[in-house]
């Protein structure tokens, strides 16, 4: 899951959003540093990419991708489920799309001083180009996946990946439907817990 899935399975908890939107960047015990509700959502961030990972699901949607982008093909599923997640948004949830990524934006910003460095670089781009509204659109995916491939060791496929997608677009909805009913009910448990989950068992 991309930052838009992310954002979504964090409930209403402003910080439980903040901490599940910068999990990524926050390594270790780090998390700890911050405020019990961002903890949570740092610690729920890194059970999604777990429960993600290990999923026979999610796998399967990945070996699509795997003869041009190898071990990279999970970080291309991110953006393909986020896409769908877009593309499907009324089935999931009662606010318009535009108004969520406002409303994530606005909270971001309120707490920009507590972002990890990498987060302040590129949360500007990420608000003015809003990009988790544009990846609703196969073009949307592509230019996400061409960013990040400049930015990052991710293969520069970003056509074929679309390509890919478009071949497989219902076999690729069926996979991501499915999981996100199971990880929308692992989140939600997670977040019903006063108690965060054992680290180590994360």
């Amino acid at each position: 899951m991309n930052y838009l899935a992310h954002l979504y399975l964090s409930g209403p908890n402003e910080e439980v959003r903040v901490g599940n939107f910068i999990g990524d960047h926050v390594k270790g015990r780090r998390y700890q540093r911050f405020a019990p509700d961002v903890q949570k959502g740092i610690l729920l961030h890194r059970q999604i990419d777990s429960f993600m990972d290990a999923h026979p699901l999610t796998r399967e949607s990945a070996s699509l991708f795997k003869p041009y982008y190898g071990r990279y093909a999970g970080v291309v599923i991110d953006i393909v489920y986020d896409h769908l997640l877009a593309l499907n948004w009324s089935r999931h949830a009662t606010q318009s799309l535009h108004r969520f990524v406002s409303a994530a934006h606005h909270t971001l910003l309120q707490h920009y001083f507590i972002l990890p460095r990498p987060v302040k670089q590129f949360l500007p781009f990420l608000i003015k180009s809003r990009r988790m509204e544009h990846y609703r659109s196969l073009q949307g995916v592509e230019r996400t996946l061409q960013i990040m491939a400049h930015y990052s060791s991710l293969p520069d496929h970003g056509g074929w990946a679309v390509v890919q997608i478009q071949d497989h677009y219902e076999i690729l909805t069926q996979q991501f439907e499915s999981f996100f009913e199971e990880v929308q009910h692992m989140s939600s448990s997670f977040l019903e817990n006063e108690q965060a989950p054992n680290q180590e068992a994360i």
